[in-house]
């Protein structure tokens, strides 16, 4: 957690948020892709990121979102598809289900990984992140679907 943790947090929760994503992602990108990988928004916020890269599953064209993570102390990574509560799934999941594997980006260091989604351990992994974003409560209170979480482990 970092100095600026407990704003990035308050800033997460306010409701007009998802209208918003699309810029916040736009952005995150293009300051990753200036540093290489090195820098991103949720760096300056002190959370724990990575870069999700994977094939569009209709073009096939490699598309990267950057996403907050819970680091998982045996080297696995949870991310949830939350989308700010919006109702409807971001694009990422559907390409992340359609794909074999995938690649992150985590500090500036690309890595292999495979992917699940979470099934009947999705509490305890919904838990997870939630000690790392406690905003995720409220984007599952903001929607009528059950928010994803998928597990990627290092191939």
């Amino acid at each position: 957690m970092g100095l600026l943790t407990p704003l990035a947090v308050r800033i997460g929760a306010i409701p007009w948020m998802p209208k918003a994503l699309p810029l916040i992602e736009k952005t995150d990108s293009r300051l990753q892709r200036v540093t290489s990988g090195r820098v991103s928004l949720l760096d300056i916020a002190g959370l724990p990121n990575l870069m999700l890269r994977v094939p569009g599953r209709k073009s096939g064209v490699l598309r990267s979102t950057p996403l907050l993570c819970a680091p998982r102390s045996n080297g696995e990574w949870l991310i949830a598809g939350s989308y700010f509560g919006n109702p409807t799934t971001p694009t990422w999941v559907y390409n992340l289900r359609a794909a074999d594997s995938a690649e992150i980006v985590v500090d500036g260091t690309p890595i292999e990984v495979s992917w699940r989604e979470a099934g009947d351990d999705r509490p305890a992994l919904w838990a997870e992140l939630l000690d790392v974003w406690p905003n995720f409560r409220l984007y599952e209170q903001r929607t009528d679907r059950t928010i994803p979480v998928f597990v990627l482990t290092r191939r």
